[in-house]
């Protein structure tokens, strides 16, 4: 019996999938493990391994097609089978799938007399003219058409005489058109205000509305926000900066907060949380997800045991995470399993907001826009360069004074460059 490989189900609430594009055709032959084709779900693009050596007997979904859990992606005849093989799995699925359309036996429906359907000929009339001035318009009609870029000369009218009307004009002006640059199907319209453009919401932006929404109506969110002192910080970066682009790892600020965040969860465990029905899930490893603004949406791949990783190796894990998660590229792996997350709008020219905690987790902290500030330290003003910090939490697992303890020693880890 020819293999049928149908579309797994890898958790996180994917339930459907569109194949990108096929490596493989009908009739080719493959190795197991090789890649069958490419598949697109609101998490990322990843490629297909074939489960099966053999032969390929059926692509069951074109390329752009969508596939949803549990339907078969492709037929495989695999090497020990045989072509009788197959075509006794083909004749038995099309059976399969013609509907009954059989009687009761020994009933006959009586036929009804049927009246032959007369044929209308339909009297043609040629239109000679097209000048504007023969267009059957008011002024009024005439200045939206022009307001729309609607060419009245080929509308025809539905008034009296073929006088065309503002509804016609409307009508003409909710067209579909396809915006090349983007691949994305818009249907372009005009309501009471102007045009409007009307772009279907789905992948990962529509995973991230549903994520979002889930997460602001569930979790009792409040954040604080706060100022730490990296001038030093600045300084120690600086100074291994060349040395890390000499391996080609790219240094930020990002590695040295996401180091320090792990330790400090250690310390205070209800930030590395989750509320399951009446009980408190106090998480005993430290996976950082790290929220990556992509063309498609938001992805948040994480970083996997964070607190016994030093800076260079979570450098090295958040620059090819975010690569990977840009290219639509990452492995679904790296995008489960967080325990807490951050997101950085620094880089945008952001200071402090209000980050959505990535539910179910018990926290989020957003990292801001490095400013240098005037400040009092020992008595004499200074200009220091201090890092706004946005720390959002479920108050039904954090009170507000845990939280306030946690930034405070967050802030001192990373003002003393403390990441041991």
């Amino acid at each position: 019996m020819p293999y049928e490989f149908k579309f797994p189900d890898v958790g996180e609430g994917i339930h459907e999938g569109e194949i990108v594009k096929w490596f493989v055709k009908e009739g080719d032959k493959i190795k197991a493990d090789e890649p069958l084709g490419e598949i697109e779900t609101d998490k990322a693009i990843v490629e297909m391994p074939s489960p099966k050596s053999g032969k390929i007997l059926k692509l069951n979904v074109q390329a752009g097609g969508i596939i949803h859990v549990g339907e078969t992606m492709v037929t495989i005849l695999e090497e020990h089978e045989t072509e009788a093989d197959a075509k006794k799995h083909m004749e038995a699925k099309e059976k399969k799938d013609v509907p009954y359309t059989g009687s009761v036996v020994g009933f006959l429906e009586e036929a009804k007399d049927v009246k032959p359907i007369p044929t209308i000929k339909k009297e043609t009339k040629t239109i000679t003219t097209t000048s504007q001035t023969s267009i059957q318009a008011t002024p009024a009609v005439r200045n939206l058409a022009k307001q729309l870029n609607v060419d009245l000369s080929g509308i025809r009218g539905a008034g009296p005489e073929g006088r065309i009307t503002i509804e016609d004009v409307q009508k003409a002006a909710s067209s579909v058109k396809k915006d090349e640059s983007a691949g994305i199907k818009i249907t372009k319209k005009y309501d009471f205000f102007g045009y409007v453009d009307r772009v279907p919401l789905h992948g990962v932006k529509k995973a991230v509305a549903n994520k979002m929404a889930e997460s602001i109506f569930t979790a009792v969110q409040l954040t604080n926000m706060h100022e730490a002192d990296v001038s030093e910080l600045a300084a120690l970066r600086e100074k291994e900066k060349a040395a890390y682009e000499k391996e080609g790892v790219k240094l930020t600020f990002m590695p040295y907060i996401v180091k320090a965040a792990a330790l400090c969860l250690k310390e205070h465990p209800y930030l590395n949380a989750s509320l399951e029905g009446e009980e408190i899930v106090l998480k005993k490893y430290y996976n950082i997800g790290i929220a990556v603004d992509t063309e498609d949406g938001l992805i948040v791949p994480v970083v996997k045991g964070a607190d016994a990783k030093d800076i260079k190796a979570i450098a090295k894990d958040i620059d090819k995470l975010a690569n990977d998660a840009r290219s639509r590229k990452i492995n679904l792996m790296d995008l489960k399993g967080s325990s807490f997350s951050i997101s950085n709008l620094g880089s945008v020219g952001v200071e402090f907001f209000t980050p959505i905690i990535n539910y179910p987790e018990s926290a989020i902290l957003g990292v801001g826009r490095i400013i240098e500030k005037p400040v009092v330290k020992s008595g004499k003003i200074e200009i220091r360069k201090m890092l706004p910090l946005s720390l959002t939490y479920d108050h039904r697992i954090v009170d507000g004074a845990q939280a306030a303890r946690f930034m405070m020693d967050l802030m001192e880890r990373l003002q003393l460059c403390e990441f041991e």
